[in-house]
């Protein structure tokens, strides 16, 4: 059994590689394969190009044996589609029993994905979340709570009877951490050392990414404060002309 995480990964964090761990671990997969999007079409497009996400991905995972990258949507390029991944891996694959991996947030907008109800016939689907938290189904659209309720399973060794359909929720470790946080602490001269691994902030900082400039203690209140309002103009820039699924 397979376990699929996708990102954009921009820049890769210990959120997204102990919540990876974590769901390998409970379910007892034989691997997590980390998939980075070439060009994400749900979202704001990455400020890292693919080359250096992926590069920042492989020094990230270094030699764990549990975390294996794949990269087939950088090698596909375009728009990245999950359930173009997803048809890839079982043609490959066979009947192996694949678990597409995706936080709470993710699955309550899973109707908006490409495709998406081709994707519960490719692959289970575990939803992650933090310890004690209930999913509102609620908030969801009528087509996926009926999803829901006909494909949850709370018996995680049920998964490995069949090659995909059902839905189970894993707990993982609660760490509050995002890129967009990381992109914003970089760019205005804060460290984000401890958020994720020290191979990656050594790249982002060689290669100048996100902004990084050095920025020492001497560095003006004011100076700072005209990088912040450099990157709000710039994140509002850049929501205004992003484009949706």
């Amino acid at each position: 059994m397979i376990g699929i995480f996708g990102g954009t990964f921009d820049p890769i964090h210990f959120g997204h590689l102990r919540s990876a761990l974590d769901v390998k671990q409970a379910l007892g997969l034989d691997e997590i394969r980390m998939i980075p999007a070439f060009q994400p079409p749900h979202r704001i497009q990455p400020t890292a190009n693919p080359g250096q996400r992926l590069t920042m991905l492989r020094a990230a995972v270094g030699d764990e044996p549990d975390l294996q990258i794949d990269n087939r949507e950088m090698l596909r390029e375009g728009e990245s589609f999950m359930v173009d991944s997803l048809t890839s891996l079982r043609n490959e694959l066979g009947d192996e029993p694949l678990c597409l991996i995706v936080g709470a947030d993710a699955f309550l907008k899973l109707d908006e994905w490409y495709h998406w109800q081709e994707i519960p016939e490719l692959a289970h689907i575990v939803v992650t979340h933090r310890p004690g938290w209930h999913l509102d189904m609620n908030t969801a659209s009528p087509a996926l709570q009926t999803l829901w309720r006909t494909r949850q399973e709370t018996d995680s060794t049920q998964l490995t009877g069949s090659p995909a359909g059902r839905i189970i929720l894993q707990a993982v470790t609660p760490l509050d951490i995002s890129s967009t946080q990381i992109r914003a602490m970089v760019a205005t001269g804060e460290s984000p050392r401890y958020l994720l691994p020290d191979a990656v902030w050594n790249l982002i900082r060689m290669h100048g990414l996100y902004g990084f400039l050095p920025i020492d203690n001497s560095t003006s209140l004011a100076k700072k404060a005209a990088i912040k309002t450099r990157l709000a103009n710039n994140k509002t820039l850049r929501v205004n002309t992003g484009t949706d699924i």
